[in-house]
């Protein structure tokens, strides 16, 4: 009987291992290149400084404020519609 469970716990132990050793070898994704879009964020819904008496985030004071920015994935800026236009790279 000890034969027996010596084997179990051989097995188990050796799953088990195995088991982290496979979850270990799993690369993370990459996280997709980011950029900041002018003029494409709601009120208060900005990703950092928007211009002249604000700090950072969640400070915009109107949708679409030209110099406010959100990051978006790299290449989609400018083709995001705006009721004003089309995204910017650049504060206006």
């Amino acid at each position: 009987m000890n034969a027996y469970k010596f084997a179990t716990a051989a097995f188990t132990l050796a799953a088990l291992t195995s088991g982290v050793a496979m979850a270990q070898e799993k690369a993370m994704p990459a996280k997709p290149a980011m950029e900041k879009c002018y003029g494409v964020s709601m009120s208060g819904k900005n990703d950092c400084k928007a211009g002249e008496g604000t700090t950072c985030a969640g400070t915009s004071k109107m949708d679409y404020q030209t110099n406010a920015w959100k990051n978006v994935p790299a290449g989609t800026c400018t083709t995001i519609k705006t009721p004003h236009g089309m995204g910017s790279l650049k504060s206006v």
